[in-house]
């Protein structure tokens, strides 16, 4: 039996057991970069099937994050999610509703404010029950200093495990390096300029839960042209303006500089509550920014590119390796744009 027809194999067994009858099962490719997604059909009923990477490939625990997340989403009416049907811990997988939709190819201003609505209703669970009972956000930034921290250790990681990789290598050196050096201080000045102690913890009263990863690459649109909103592994308590600064800048669904600049202006209304949250967007978009650039590079990792091939990506790794050194080119290339208020 090959590698696919034993995950096939297993996914069935799993889901039947939790649908409790006869399945019938399909994976679909397109789903998550990180996890596996099976759809599940028995009888007249859909289900999505969504197997986690293993705790052993990860340490984070992706299945109960995402679970605690949309059943606390659940508790507080939140529909635009899917629902928690069944899980299996010990195997790594949750049984979820399935939502009928198409990728989100083009964003409007209707998708924008939709986004927001969502937001504001994940901002109001902050003081409810059983918030407190969410782990922090994955890669939480609550200070300048763990901004700086996490480009670091994503640029020695790319040093260490890619160092054969000339042309990686030179791009990391002679662009990426004397930019961070530039961005750093410029963010220190802009933090102090505005009263923010750039290595100071966000106080919790000014933390948020968020949908971590959140954006339009993990949306639906529905046939009726409303948006759902799926991928919840890395929710969690964080300072909002990392979400705030994804989102604008993700590079797998860029928005235009009119739509940047919405749905700017309609975070800093959400979370405008802290009076320091516009200032500390500003000071810290470009090393957000920055972040992305190295993200975009995660494929030069082995271990990443293998979870990249389990989850389905298509490919060879030497094309994947020079496509994403492309992207990376570009998006620091165009990175004053993006960040420009």
């Amino acid at each position: 039996m090959s590698t696919t027809d034993g995950a096939l194999a297993e996914a069935t067994g799993i889901a039947q057991a939790m649908v409790g009858d006869t399945v019938k099962v399909s994976r679909l490719v397109t789903g998550g970069r990180n996890s596996r997604i099976w759809r599940v059909a028995s009888g007249e009923r859909a289900f999505a099937l969504k197997q986690y990477p293993s705790r052993r490939d990860d340490p984070r625990d992706r299945l109960a994050t995402e679970v605690g997340a949309l059943r606390l989403m659940e508790r507080h009416g939140i529909d635009t999610v899917p629902r928690v049907l069944g899980v299996d811990g010990a195997h790594g997988f949750a049984l979820l509703s399935w939502i009928d939709g198409r990728d989100v190819v083009e964003v409007s201003d209707s998708d924008i404010d939709a986004a927001i609505v969502f937001l504001t209703a994940i901002h109001g669970l902050r003081a409810a029950p059983w918030a407190a009972e969410q782990p922090p956000a994955a890669e939480a930034c609550l200070n300048g200093g763990e901004i700086e921290r996490q480009i670091q250790g994503r640029l020695a990681r790319l040093r260490d495990t890619a160092r054969d990789e000339h042309e990686l290598i030179d791009f990391i050196d002679n662009s990426v390096a004397p930019r961070l050096a530039r961005e750093s201080s410029k963010s220190r000045r802009a933090a102090t300029a505005a009263g923010l102690a750039f290595d100071a913890e966000l106080p919790q009263e000014w933390r948020s839960l968020v949908p971590s990863d959140f954006g339009f690459h993990n949306s639906l649109r529905r046939p009726d042209g409303a948006l759902a909103f799926l991928d919840f592994e890395y929710f969690g308590w964080d300072d909002p303006v990392k979400l705030t600064a994804d989102i604008l800048l993700h590079p797998g669904r860029p928005l235009e500089p009119t739509q940047r600049q919405r749905f700017r202006q309609a975070a800093t209304r959400l979370y405008g509550g802290d009076p320091a949250f516009a200032d500390r967007l500003s000071a810290y978009l470009p090393l957000f920014g920055l972040r992305w650039v190295l993200i975009l590079l995660n494929e030069f990792i082995p271990e990443r590119w293998q979870r990249r091939v389990l989850a389905g990506e298509a490919g060879s790794w030497s094309d994947v390796k020079a496509r994403q050194l492309a992207h990376a080119r570009a998006f620091l290339a165009s990175l004053a744009d993006k960040v420009e208020a």
